[in-house]
């Protein structure tokens, strides 16, 4: 029995002396690879304006005071009066994309005339050559990056009826709205 248990350690002393060998080859063997890199990342905007100095009103329009208009780089008022049939008001403006994104116009959102004042009345937005007279959704017209641009233009007429009895019997006053939607592209 001493003599088996002395056989035991003597194989214990072999696998341990075995082992540590074997950790010293590995070691012997390994390699360290180092990936080492700067990253920089540079500014981006999202930056989609009205380009105050392309406003132009339309030729035959009628003209509104600067002080009945308010142009600003997301946003345009104006009040304006149309007397008579005929009577229109239109005005042209760029939309820039001055940021670092490719925008696309995703939609166009404008108010509704009542089938009463469609008789009287026309309200159309003209974007990229195509032009909107109703809410429009489902757009997909690009606006490229860094100084990408669309013109708009809009327009509100008074225009003769086919009977003269859908002309307005009183002053009508309309707020007329329109909103076009960006999304990343």
């Amino acid at each position: 029995m001493e003599k088996q248990k002395n056989v035991q350690m003597v194989i214990i002393a072999i696998l341990a002396v075995a082992i540590l060998t074997m950790s010293i080859g590995f070691a012997t063997f390994s390699q360290t690879l180092d990936i080492n890199g700067d990253v920089t990342v540079a500014a981006s905007s999202w930056n989609i304006q009205f380009d105050t100095t392309s406003y132009t009103e339309g030729a035959g329009s009628v003209t509104v005071a600067s002080d009945k208009r308010t142009l600003s780089g997301t946003s345009m008022t104006y009040e304006v009066t149309l007397t008579k049939p005929g009577d229109f008001y239109e005005f042209t403006i760029d939309v820039n994309n001055k940021g670092t994104f490719d925008a696309n116009l995703t939609g166009i959102t404008m108010s509704e005339l009542s089938a009463a004042q469609q008789k009287y009345l026309t309200y159309e937005i003209e974007y990229d050559g195509v032009t909107y007279k109703t809410t429009t959704t489902g757009l997909t017209i690009s606006l490229p990056k860094t100084n990408g641009v669309k013109t708009v233009r809009v327009k509100v007429a008074y225009i003769q009826p086919d009977n003269s009895e859908d002309l307005p019997s009183t002053e009508v006053s309309l707020t007329l709205n329109a909103s076009l939607t960006y999304k990343q592209a």
